[in-house]
C-alpha cells in the first residue's frame, strides 16, 4: 500500500511540474509573438504616414522622381515581408531611403519650415523610436524564449511540443557600418 501512494505521489508531482514548465512556455512563446505585433503595428503606423511625408516633399521637388520611387519601392517591401529578418531586412532599406528624402527635404528651407512638414518629420520620428523599442523588447523575449527551450529539462520535451526557437529581429550589416562624415563644405 505504501509503495502505491509513494508512485501516486512521484506521478502527481511529475505531472504537475509538467504542467507548470509547460504553462511557462506557453507565456514565453505568447509574449514572443505579442513582441512581433507590437512591432508590426509600428511599422504599419510608419507605412501608413510615408505617403504623406512623401507628398509634401513632391509639391517642393518633384524632379526628384528617384528618391519617391525608392521610398516606396521600400514601403511595398515591408509590407510584403515575411518573417523578422525579411522585415528587418526591408526595414532597414526603407530607412534608408527615408534618409535620402530627408536629404532632398534639406534642400528646401521653404518645405522645411512648413507646420505640416514639421509634424509629419517628428511623427516618423517618434515612430521610428518606437520601432526601436519594440525591436529591443521582442528581442529581448525571444532571448528568454529560446533559452528556456534549449535549457534542461525543457530540452528534453520542448521540441516535442511544438516550441521552436524564434529569430532576432537582427540590423542589417549596412545597419553595423561606421558612417563616413566630412567636415569639408559640399561644393
Amino acid at each position: 500500500m505504501v509503495v502505491v501512494i509513494v508512485v501516486v505521489v512521484v506521478a502527481v508531482v511529475l505531472l504537475l511540474f509538467l504542467a507548470l514548465a509547460f504553462n511557462h512556455l506557453v507565456r514565453l512563446r505568447n509574449e514572443t509573438e505579442a513582441g512581433w505585433a507590437n512591432i508590426d503595428v509600428q511599422l504599419k503606423r510608419r507605412n501608413d504616414l510615408i505617403p504623406n511625408l512623401v507628398e509634401a516633399v513632391k509639391g517642393y521637388a518633384a524632379h526628384e522622381r528617384g528618391v519617391f520611387d525608392e521610398v516606396t519601392q521600400a514601403r511595398a517591401a515591408v509590407s510584403s515581408a515575411s518573417g523578422p529578418a525579411q522585415t528587418a531586412q526591408a526595414s532597414d532599406q526603407l530607412s534608408g531611403a527615408m534618409g535620402r528624402l530627408f536629404a532632398v527635404a534639406e534642400n528646401y528651407p521653404q518645405l522645411r519650415a512648413t507646420e505640416n512638414f514639421q509634424q509629419l518629420q517628428s511623427e516618423l520620428t517618434d515612430t521610428e523610436d518606437k520601432i526601436a523599442a519594440a525591436r529591443r523588447y521582442y528581442n529581448s523575449v525571444v532571448q528568454t524564449y529560446n533559452t528556456a527551450i534549449q535549457s534542461f529539462p525543457a530540452v528534453l520535451y520542448a521540441g516535442l511540443l511544438g516550441f521552436r526557437a524564434r529569430q532576432f529581429f537582427a540590423a542589417d550589416d549596412s545597419d553595423k557600418a561606421v558612417p563616413q562624415v566630412s567636415t569639408t563644405p559640399a561644393q
